[in-house]
């Protein structure tokens, strides 16, 4: 099987690789259509879903990944109109006539954080900045520092990834 993950981010990839261990995963790096700091659900999958059908079409594969991390407002559940921002994440997979979707896990962002999100700025570059990292989004991610590395990145997308990848392995769909 040959897969095409669209992203040149590496833990993007190996997330679908440790998902199909017995494929052939490619990175075909290609545009999301969708801002840089996706905002919500639904641009969070737009993303996903653009990655997976414009990966799938570079090449001769099997199957399109696309991978798409964003923030979302969840309310805070205590009654009040109090939001909190969400880092969340979406895959989807597509054979090129159906499509597969689903969300990894999401996790609160701290205040600091969430204040600097909501002004405009990118949430890969602030936890750089916060952290004093390079490329945190390549390396352990948000994920993985807010967890004190117990879930990675790569470990939250694989989640996703397999999640997404559940309409192509269970005929109940």
């Amino acid at each position: 099987m040959d897969i095409a993950v669209g992203s040149g981010n590496p833990v993007k990839r190996r997330a679908v690789e440790r998902t199909c261990p017995d494929a052939s995963v490619a990175a075909v790096v290609v545009d999301s259509g969708v801002s840089e700091q996706p905002t919500g659900h639904d641009e969070t999958i737009a993303g996903a879903v653009t990655r997976a059908e414009r990966a799938l079409g570079a090449g001769d594969y099997d199957f399109g990944v696309g991978i798409e991390g964003g923030v979302a407002a969840f309310s805070a559940g205590d009654g009040t109109d109090e939001t909190d921002l969400y880092l969340v994440m979406w895959a989807a997979v597509t054979d090129g006539e159906r499509v597969g979707r689903a969300a990894g896990p999401s996790l609160a962002l701290p205040a600091r954080i969430a204040d600097r999100i909501d002004a405009g700025e990118e949430l890969g570059p602030v936890m750089d900045d916060v952290l004093g990292t390079d490329d945190i989004a390549k390396n352990e991610g948000a994920a993985g520092v807010f967890t004190g590395g117990r879930l990675t990145r790569t470990d939250a997308l694989e989640s996703a990834v397999t999640g997404a990848f559940a309409p192509f392995r269970c005929e109940l769909y």
